[in-house]
């Protein structure tokens, strides 16, 4: 795993100097300087699981047979793409939730220097990605297709993101609006098409498949998503800010996450009461409130409940799959996310 993760980052590299030297634009030392620390600062600093997928789900598609130098490159080319996708989100984000730090630095729009000029480095982030597929994959059979999938995945995203952002609007928090099925429909577009479903989706294609053959695929994967958010939402109150490397706020900021949803759901009018006047307040006596009804509510026991349900529903999905090389690559994904601490 070192190993591929030093072969990815090399390609890092190549992509980063193929970007720097764009004949469509004409660089000066002060552009291609903003540029280059601009990418460094937001694109490899994570944890890189979304595009190391891409590699990994090829190798298992192809069913032992080894992936060539060229394939190793195409794959890991994709998977930066994904990151740099996640990136483009990631600096905006930032911005509309007034965040202060990022991966454990300070969010890009902070830096002295940066400020606003943030936003155009959101579009530069987002401009990168075609540039890259047209380089590296402009031959290729797949190429609209793949062009296709990338359009088509920041559209979700991105109407995901105006979900979440229209539902916590000051001064209209209204906590009845927080029902399961908005949450799913929030997670469903904001995360898991493109955490999920991009990374095979891509690999996929490169492994000669037609998209619209793996639309059961596709379910699957959004279904995995789904779960991967709620243990997010349940580590945001119950998990360790050690271990997850960082101090959850959900509560605080209003968020439409798992737990209240079903705390709403379980509580009786008294306890609905004290949600409405505790939830989405900063003060440490209001949160302190609101934890101590998830665990009179035993969330932790409904989140246990949830995630062995969950875990069988998916398995048999993914059993029921007539291939067994997509199986190996979806059970890959969950053993990755199965009872997961951070």
């Amino acid at each position: 795993m070192a190993d591929l993760k030093s072969t990815f980052l090399k390609v890092y590299d190549v992509l980063k100097k193929d970007l720097l030297e764009d004949p469509a634009f004409e660089w000066s030392p002060d552009s291609s300087q903003w540029v280059e620390k601009m990418l460094d600062y937001n694109v490899p600093g994570g944890k890189l699981n979304r595009g190391l997928s891409v590699v990994d789900s090829l190798k298992l598609l192809k069913e032992g047979d080894g992936l060539t130098e060229d394939e190793i490159f195409l794959s890991s080319t994709l998977g930066w793409c994904i990151e740099w996708l996640q990136a483009y989100f990631l600096v905006l984000d930032d911005i509309m939730d007034a965040s202060h730090t990022r991966r454990g630095q300070p969010c890009w729009f902070r830096l002295p220097k940066v400020g606003m000029i943030a936003v155009n480095d959101g579009i530069l982030l987002r401009n990168h990605i075609p540039r890259m597929l047209k380089k590296h994959f402009r031959n290729k059979d797949y190429y609209v297709d793949l062009l296709d999938l990338f359009n088509e995945v920041e559209f979700q995203t991105a109407h995901g993101q105006m979900i979440d952002l229209i539902t916590t609007l000051e001064g209209e928090k209204d906590l009845s609006k927080y029902t399961e099925s908005l949450h799913r429909r929030i997670v469903q577009y904001k995360t898991a098409y493109y955490s999920f479903y991009l990374p095979v989706a891509c690999a996929l294609l490169m492994a000669g498949e037609k998209l619209e053959s793996h639309i059961e695929v596709q379910n699957i994967l959004v279904e995995m998503g789904t779960y991967f958010q709620v243990q997010d939402d349940y580590l945001d109150c119950f998990g360790d800010p050690e271990t997850i490397g960082k101090i959850g706020t959900d509560i605080e900021d209003f968020k439409c996450s798992w737990l209240v949803v079903k705390a709403f759901q379980l509580s009786n009018e008294e306890q609905k009461k004290l949600l409405l006047e505790n939830y989405g307040k900063a003060d440490p006596g209001n949160v302190a409130k609101v934890k101590a009804l998830y665990h009179e509510l035993n969330l932790q026991g409904v989140f246990e409940e949830y995630e062995s349900k969950s875990y069988e529903k998916i398995i048999t999905s993914i059993e029921a799959h007539p291939s067994k090389a997509v199986q190996a690559v979806l059970k890959s994904f969950l053993g990755k996310i199965y009872k997961r601490q951070k």
